[in-house]
């Protein structure tokens, strides 16, 4: 197994980093720290999971730590200021924020050289998404910018949102100016849903498109046109990214419902028996609280750390017995108040 990302080359099988042709010299733990890294780039990884995974849990001191990520960092050509590829995330840990491509060397072709095959990245748990840079359509140059700034802001907005995994933009902005399959784009994000959109103008007025697709199925989950005459460029930018970003939530939520729905109940994971739960919370009946109440457990045995069960199954009894929320936005608030988040996104805290 090799990953790949800017022009190096970490390969599992043979232990080692190479730059092109150029092999980089590394020590095992600094390897291998680069390696979880790459490998857990979805996440933040936190001091602990250094820990367990590179020194097996042994006590290392802060400054050995720092020693081994700027050692790490060195090798990849970035550095602490930069923190272009390994970022640090302050309190929480580091992640690994640069472009991925997975590949598998073990199939030969028919001159006997040896074939790699890309291998997608496995995708979270929870919804995950990247928003492509918005292509500008309209002849301008200088409309690149709003292009870019309307992409950047709801990329900023998104990542407010505990329960969506959000491509950095470093990684999502290496599309621009590209032809793009969103599968392919899926597949090396290692994302369910995929943004994009494009910009017109047209005298004083400007034209924004903006579309969510699922990564998987390149199905349209969500679209919508916005049509504005330019007065304050950038107060134009600042709605446009909030509208789009206040409409993106309960679009993800709506789907990862249907997703939740299609699997089997013995193929559920934490956040998909959290998911089947809030539906069936939803129907406002003795029956669906019951069966709510059953996925908010199983969500919980899934996952004790995950905090959408315990939610769950706290609001159940208020639907249960004859004690039902026939306003449905009431319902919608309360949960809103606990998770700290839009009732449309419904996120666990």
């Amino acid at each position: 197994m090799q990953f790949l990302f800017e022009d190096h080359v970490l390969d599992i099988d043979r232990r080692e980093l190479r730059r092109g042709t150029q092999q980089i010299p590394v020590g095992p733990q600094v390897f291998d720290l680069l390696v979880y890294l790459v490998q857990n780039r979805e996440r933040v990884v936190t001091k602990d999971d250094l820990l367990d995974a590179v020194w097996s849990g042994r006590f290392v001191s802060e400054s050995n730590l720092t020693t081994r990520i700027n050692a790490a960092r060195k090798a990849i050509g970035d550095s602490g200021e930069e923190q272009r590829l390994i970022r640090t995330v302050p309190r929480k840990g580091f992640r690994f924020v640069g472009v991925v491509t997975c590949e598998a060397a073990d199939v030969k072709d028919v001159r006997g050289s040896t074939a790699t095959t890309p291998m997608p990245l496995p995708l979270p748990d929870k919804p995950s998404i990247a928003v492509l840079p918005f292509v500008n359509m309209s002849g301008d140059p200088e409309q690149e910018y709003f292009a870019d700034g309307i992409a950047e802001d709801i990329i900023t907005a998104l990542s407010r949102l505990p329960s969506l995994f959000v491509i950095a933009r470093n990684s999502s902005f290496t599309y621009k100016g590209r032809a793009t399959d969103i599968r392919a784009v899926g597949r090396d994000l290692g994302v369910r849903y995929v943004l994009e959109g494009s910009l017109r103008k047209g005298g004083s007025r400007i034209r924004v498109t903006a579309q969510l697709i699922e990564g998987e199925t390149s199905k349209h989950v969500w679209a919508e046109r916005y049509d504005r005459d330019i007065a304050d460029i950038f107060a134009i930018q600042d709605e446009i990214s909030e509208t789009v970003t206040v409409a993106i939530a309960p679009a993800i939520a709506a789907a990862e419902r249907r997703r939740a729905m299609r699997k089997p109940p013995e193929n559920l994971d934490a956040w998909a028996a959290y998911q089947r739960g809030l539906w069936h919370f939803d129907q406002v009946t003795a029956e669906g609280n019951r069966l709510a109440e059953q996925f908010f457990q199983k969500a919980i045995d899934l996952d004790p750390n995950f905090a959408g069960g315990y939610v769950g199954l706290a609001y159940v009894p208020h639907g249960s017995g004859d004690r039902f929320w026939d306003d449905r936005s009431e319902r919608g608030d309360a949960f809103e108040r606990t998770l700290g988040a839009p009732s449309s996104s419904v996120r666990p805290g």
